[in-house]
């Protein structure tokens, strides 16, 4: 019965080659993963991000935490051969005080106390994520000795600890503020290039005019317009974020404007209207979807400008205030020469946001070139 209805398998040929079908967004991920540099630049971006969600954890001190006897230590100096020329296999570092000579702080080493990092370790109590409590970080010094991976600030704050606290700021600012701006970006071109006529007049001449005044200068009036005083730092966040927002989406909408114009002539877009379906939900489902390709690339090109403006606030005492940490108000030291020509490694923030800024272009180079039709699948 079952030899009955049994279908003969018609015979294959084994030089056949299967076809396999790709969609635009799989070529396009296909070549971003050919794409090395675009691929460090999305590691790199990894680890920071990493680093400012887990700060608690990975940091070994608050961003707050001070210790008005060790201001301005250089980094510290992991050794594995001590004094006497004995190797050892698990490194070290001297125990150091700091001395005040002649207006400029000096470190000593105290050659006879051996401390040694200890992973895992028990330290000031947080709560991780916000939610969970804990005291268990990453690393920290035996002996109760603390160790200063990128040395400490004036007020005796290790800056390896402020750099992942800073990232929060300094990282986040860009992604919110893009989000912000691009949606009023696209809504704002996709209405002027769908609709055209006097409403496309009146949108752009509004962008015009906002993408006439200098953008730095423009940034500094718009902050000294909110009071300096009587803002606590969420504000002045949120603040910085909707300043930044508002000077970043006038160049998308011209952008998405002359993108909107030629979908509109389209057939899809053409037989909708015949459909009768509501003009924005027209501009909705088929002329902004079409211009998402080239909004992912422009946002992680734009990126890099939200870091620097907000990093340059901060620099400008206009921004995140003390205590609290962003990688901009971490180099007000560095603003003072003599600072920067005897405490070498208080600029160390600004090679974080060169890091970060670096990432998000490389990144971007990746995806411009990944999303463009013209290129090799």
């Amino acid at each position: 019965m079952n030899a009955r209805n049994k279908q003969p398998k018609a015979p294959t040929d084994k030089g056949e080659k299967k076809v396999v079908v790709r969609t635009p967004f799989k070529i396009a991920m296909r070549r971003l993963r050919r794409h090395k540099l675009a691929i460090i630049g999305f590691w790199t971006l990894v680890v920071l991000y990493a680093m400012a969600l887990f700060a608690e954890f990975i940091a070994p001190y608050g961003f707050k935490t001070s210790d008005r006897e060790r201001p301005y230590q250089p980094p510290t100096k992991f050794r594995f051969v001590d004094e006497e020329g004995t190797f050892h296999l698990i490194p070290f570092f001297y125990a150091r005080k700091n001395e005040l000579v002649q207006g400029r702080w000096v470190v000593t080493e105290d050659t006879s106390k051996r401390c040694h990092i200890r992973w895992f370790a028990r330290g000031e109590k947080y709560h991780f994520l916000d939610v969970i409590p804990a005291d268990i970080h990453l690393f920290g010094a035996t002996d109760g000795e603390k160790v200063f991976l990128l040395g400490s600030d004036w007020n005796g704050r290790d800056l390896f600890s402020r750099v992942c606290f800073g990232a929060r700021v300094s990282l986040t600012v860009g992604l919110i503020g893009v989000a912000v701006s691009f949606t009023l970006g696209l809504i704002v071109g996709g209405i002027s290039g769908y609709f055209s006529g006097w409403t496309d007049t009146i949108l752009m001449r509004v962008v015009e005019i906002l993408m006439a005044f200098p953008a730095f200068y423009f940034m500094l009036t718009l902050r000294a317009a909110l009071p300096l005083g009587g803002l606590n730092t969420v504000q002045i966040y949120i603040g910085i974020v909707v300043i930044l927002a508002f000077l970043g989406w006038p160049g998308l909408a011209r952008v998405v404007r002359g993108m909107a114009l030629s979908f509109r002539e389209q057939e899809y877009v053409l037989a909708a209207q015949a459909l009768g379906q509501n003009r924005f939900l027209i501009i909705v489902r088929h002329v902004l979807p079409n211009t998402f390709s080239y909004a992912i690339v422009a946002a992680t090109l734009s990126i890099p400008g939200y870091i620097l403006g907000e990093s340059a606030l901060s620099l400008l005492g206009l921004g995140i205030a003390e205590p609290y940490a962003s990688w901009g108000n971490m180099l007000e030291p560095a603003m003072n020469p003599s600072n920067l020509g005897q405490y070498w490694w208080i600029i160390i923030p600004g090679f974080f946001i060169f890091f970060a800024i670096m990432a998000f272009n490389l990144l971007g180079d990746g995806l411009r070139d990944a999303f463009d039709p013209k290129g090799l699948a």
